[in-house]
Formats: C-alpha cells, sequence, structure tokens
C-alpha cells in the first residue's frame, strides 16, 4: 500500500513537471508567430500538445534511456524515492521561471537536478557532463551572434525577398455560415502574408517537435528508470504537457513575443529558422538541446542588431562595385521604399534601442534563465547529500 501511495506522489510530481516544461516551452517555439499574429495562443498550444506528443511518442523514447542511464555511472540510483527528489526540484524550479513570465530551460534544469544527484552520489559521468555543458555555452552565443548580424546588415534585403507585410485584421478568420464553420483568409490578408504565417507557425511545429524529443524524458526519465511503465509515462508526461501549454505558458507567450522585442513577421521567420536549425544540429549529434536559451538569445540577437543599425556601416563589395550602405538604407521597412541619405531620415521613423530591445526585460531573462539551472542543481545537490548521509 505505502509503495503505491509513493508511487502515486512520484506520478503527481513527474505531471507537475510536464506542466511546467509546456509553460517553458511553448514560447520559445511559437512566441515568434504569435508576436507576429500569425497564430492565435489557444491556437499555438494546441498544436504545441500535437506534436509534442510525436516527438515524445517516436524519438523522445531514445532520449529518456539516455537521460537515464548515460548521465549517471549507475542507474540503479534512480529509485521511486530519489525520482520523486528530483523531479520535485526541477518541477519546483521550472515553476520559479514560469511566475515570472520567463521560459527557463528544462534541459538544463533537469540535467543539473539529475547531475547533483549523480555528484552526491559519486555516480555523476563528468566526461558527458563536460561535453553537454560546452554546447550549452556554444550554442546560444551562435544564435544571438547570428541574428544580431542578419538584423544588422540583412534585415532589409531579406524583407524586400521576402515582401511580407503585416495587414490589419486577422490572418484566419472562421467562417460560420455553412454547416460547419471553415477557416477563411482574413478580408485583408495577402497571399505573401499567408506564405509567410505557415512557414513560421511550421517551424513552430518542428520546434513543438524537437521539444517533444528531448523534453518529455525531463519529466519522466526517473521514474521510467526506476521500472515505471514507458509507454504510460509518456502519455500522462504530454497530456501535463498540454495543460502547461493552454494555461501559464501563456506568460511566457507574451514575453518573447512582444516583451523582448518588436517581432513583425519576417523577424519571426528569421529567429525560427536560426533557433530551429541550431536545435536540429544539437540533436542529430546527440546533444539534449537547450532550446529556450537558444530561441532567447535569438530574439534578443536580432532585436539588437536592429536596434544597432543607426550606426555607420562600412563598406560593402557587390561584384566590381564598392557601395556605401546608408543608415536610411537599413532603416526602411518596406519593400521598395526608397531610404533617405543620411542626416535627411525623420528621427522618427529610426527604430531605437528602446523600441526594438528592451534591455530591462532581457537582462530579466538572462538572470532568470541561469538562476533556475542552479537552483535545481544544488537543490539536489543539497538534498541527496543529507538523505544519503542520514536515511539511505
Amino acid at each position: 500500500m505505502f509503495e503505491f501511495l509513493l508511487l502515486g506522489v512520484g506520478v503527481a510530481v513527474s505531471l507537475f513537471v510536464g506542466f511546467n516544461i509546456g509553460g517553458a516551452t511553448t514560447g520559445p517555439a511559437f512566441g515568434p508567430a504569435v508576436g507576429a499574429d500569425a497564430i492565435s495562443k489557444t491556437g499555438a498550444a494546441a498544436l504545441m500538445a500535437v506534436f509534442f506528443l510525436i516527438g515524445g511518442w517516436t524519438i523522445g523514447r531514445q532520449v529518456v534511456d539516455t537521460l537515464g542511464n548515460e548521465l549517471v555511472t549507475d542507474p540503479g540510483v534512480f529509485t521511486i524515492e530519489s525520482s520523486i527528489v528530483v523531479l520535485f526540484f526541477i518541477g519546483g524550479a521550472l515553476f520559479v521561471g514560469n511566475y515570472y513570465g520567463v521560459p527557463a530551460s528544462t534541459s538544463m534544469t533537469a540535467v543539473g537536478a539529475i547531475a547533483g544527484l549523480g555528484v552526491a552520489t559519486g555516480a555523476l559521468d563528468w566526461v558527458v557532463m563536460g561535453e553537454i555543458a560546452v554546447w550549452w555555452i556554444v550554442a546560444p552565443i551562435v544564435g544571438f551572434w547570428v541574428s544580431g548580424m542578419i538584423g544588422r546588415y540583412f534585415y532589409t534585403r531579406i524583407n524586400e525577398w521576402v515582401a511580407i507585410t503585416s495587414t490589419p485584421g486577422p490572418l484566419v478568420e472562421i467562417d460560420r455560415t455553412g454547416v460547419l464553420p471553415r477557416p477563411v483568409t482574413g478580408p485583408n490578408t495577402t497571399r505573401r502574408e499567408l506564405a509567410g504565417a505557415v512557414v513560421v507557425v511550421s517551424i513552430g511545429c518542428l520546434m513543438a517537435f524537437s521539444s517533444g524529443t528531448s523534453n518529455i524524458a525531463n519529466a519522466i526519465a526517473p521514474l521510467v528508470g526506476a521500472g515505471v511503465d514507458i509507454d504510460s509515462m509518456i502519455l500522462l508526461g504530454c497530456g501535463a504537457v498540454a495543460v502547461g501549454a493552454f494555461t501559464i505558458a501563456r506568460r511566457t507567450l507574451d514575453t518573447l513575443g512582444n516583451d523582448i522585442t518588436e517581432l513583425p513577421l519576417t523577424a519571426a521567420i528569421v529567429v525560427a529558422v536560426i533557433s530551429s536549425t541550431i536545435v536540429v544540429g544539437l540533436s542529430a549529434i546527440g546533444i539534449p538541446a537547450s532550446f529556450v536559451i537558444i530561441a532567447t538569445t535569438s530574439i534578443v540577437g536580432l532585436g539588437w542588431g536592429r536596434a544597432t543599425r543607426t550606426s555607420t556601416l562600412p563598406e560593402v563589395v557587390r561584384g566590381e562595385e564598392e557601395t556605401n550602405v546608408s543608415v536610411g538604407a537599413l532603416t526602411a521597412e518596406r519593400p521598395g521604399e526608397e531610404a533617405p541619405e543620411i542626416g535627411e531620415e525623420d528621427p522618427d521613423e529610426i527604430p531605437s534601442a528602446g523600441d526594438l530591445f528592451d534591455p530591462a526585460t532581457t537582462g530579466r531573462v538572462i538572470v532568470m534563465q541561469n538562476v533556475v539551472p542552479i537552483l535545481s542543481t544544488v537543490g539536489a545537490y543539497a538534498a541527496f547529500t543529507v538523505l544519503f548521509r542520514f536515511v539511505w
């Protein structure tokens, strides 16, 4: 009877972790699309639930095995009791980030809690941990730098190629005049705008799938390692993620879609392509991808790059011809718009750092995304040091 109650507590804590994963990962996946008004928060939550389940049910099984076996040298450290403690610190730390509207990295938080267990019991594989940590440092820097360079030097040209401008009103409406409701394009929606929206939402779905392949393990790997059926835990964990996506994720969607940087549709596509490419690359080499951090730094980098376009640029070479790129050329947002010369710009038309890049919000995001994994790591280490010394 006691073991059954203990298992129930473990499953409940696992569902709490899944709930917070849904809150933390929906924003990075669909924040750009929501910020560009390509999809509603409810629509983003529904797609997150579906594609997370697909990713968790397929590739996610392998990640569960990896997290439960390779990161620690002795999988026997995962008991029902220790799994409850690990999941408690994962869920608690993620809840702190979600409460402040900052999407923390579930991978960093989960690996941190398991690492705390591994250090306390002497079972942590430091080689595997070191490899993961190095990529966690390099990947966000690459995302920020690439996004910043695109935002500063190439954004206007990309905007001309894509030629997507946001029109008033919704992209899609529900026509209820027939027997069954059906989606129709909005009254002002253009084909290019609709195509861009499809692209950025599709990339969000890809990121949701990628999240499922890696993050389902963060919620269920300790219990599966302790002998609980993996199929049942995947279904329960994905259900909890869906609940989180429909509820607490609204705050992180606001943070990543609106508060950090002003994000038109073209910018949303750039951010989604960069972050999803990096995440897929890391997953391909077996690294648990911290796509929350990568997506966030990509958004911040693009906002910073666009905000610093008011600086004079060096000469660039086009074939045999050297051309001076003026500030006005980079502040032109509309395809076909002729940029004014330096000194002739309307100050009200030039985006400032305060318009495109919010340092206060960015600072809050960066601080919390480092504090949350530290909380889970230190908390788990302290707890297991005490428990293994005096209890087990």
